[in-house]
């Protein structure tokens, strides 16, 4: 099939209580890993792409990469997905450059200047056959151009996201409940040690979540800076090299939950990127005469895989729903 928007996919994960994957996606091996996980668990996936991965990698080498996967997994619905894109210029880009679906970010703004710049992109959009997922509210934390810091992130305000929906026309909306971008989302001081002395995140503002879903019932709600930080992958990195101290994400249990309610897209992004540099880390250590990037990336494709088929399963609940 093409690609699709993920209006259908949405409409279907909100009535079933599960959530869509939203990948980021940078080259090939990523790109491969995740749509075969996809194929095999039977999963309908959203492929992302951000300002600093067009930038890394070409608009167009990105987006023949995405339109690979679907000739390769033609089972699976796939959406083309602008993550975090900053301004109208951008989104219009990716609009006519063949993405099904765009976010703008406009939540860096005064409210009344988020919705003006979010019913512009929208007007377009719709009139090109593409869907748009807004934010309202600030997630701390870093995460390829985007960076927020912990005093100028801010959680979601309720009262606010019915007169949002209602004057953008958006199709979903992104909202801060305490989730954040990047492996580093907490300090060690807003976090507490289980027996094991390991850290642990506050908890998600479910509160917050459950007013949303009351004033914009059915309506897809989306969730950023939700990667898990796989603590295997962390002590793979800090076991060949690296100096990871105290990288926590969110716990899946969590994420698990929101999934049941109105969450129905969860982006993932760091855990992709902590598997393959802890695989390559540690490849390069048992193999230090090697060079030839097929054999390293090779494993680091196959865990890449893994850890996304194990997403879909444990923690979005959408695999079977392709």
């Amino acid at each position: 099939m093409p690609l699709v928007t993920s209006t259908e996919m949405f409409k279907k994960a909100y009535s079933g209580g599960y959530a869509i994957g939203a990948f980021n996606v940078n080259n090939m091996e990523i790109v491969q890993g995740i749509t075969e996980a996809c194929r095999e668990e039977k999963a309908p996936v959203i492929l992302q792409v951000s300002k600093g991965a067009r930038a890394y990698a070409n608009h167009t080498y990105l987006v023949k990469l995405v339109e690979s996967a679907v000739i390769e997994c033609p089972e699976i619905p796939i959406v083309l997905h602008l993550d975090h894109g900053d301004s109208f210029e951008t989104c219009k880009s990716c609009i006519d450059g063949g993405f099904t679906s765009v976010m703008i970010d406009a939540s860096s703004k005064p409210f009344a200047e988020n919705i003006e710049i979010t019913k512009k992109v929208v007007e377009y959009a719709h009139d090109h056959g593409v869907v748009v997922e807004a934010e309202l509210g600030a997630l701390a934390g870093v995460e390829d151009e985007v960076s927020v810091s912990a005093e100028e992130s801010h959680y979601t305000r309720p009262e606010e996201v019915e007169e949002f929906v209602s004057k953008t026309g958006c199709d979903s909306l992104a909202i801060a409940i305490g989730t954040s971008h990047g492996a580093y989302k907490f300090t060690a001081a807003q976090c507490t040690r289980n027996e094991k002395g390991e850290l642990v995140p506050p908890p998600l503002r479910f509160d917050i979540l459950e007013e949303v879903v009351k004033r914009l019932p059915g309506f897809p709600i989306v969730l950023h800076g939700s990667s898990s930080v796989p603590q295997e992958y962390v002590k793979m990195v800090n076991a060949n090299g690296g100096k990871m101290p105290d990288a926590v994400g969110i716990p899946e249990s969590q994420l698990r939950e929101a999934a049941k309610s109105a969450v129905c897209k969860i982006n993932i992004d760091s855990d992709l990127r902590l598997a393959m540099t802890g695989t390559i880390r540690q490849f390069f250590n048992e193999h230090p005469d090697k060079f030839d990037p097929r054999e390293y990336l090779k494993p680091a494709r196959a865990n890449i895989k893994e850890l996304v088929r194990h997403k879909l399963v444990d923690v979005l609940g959408c695999n079977g729903k392709a």
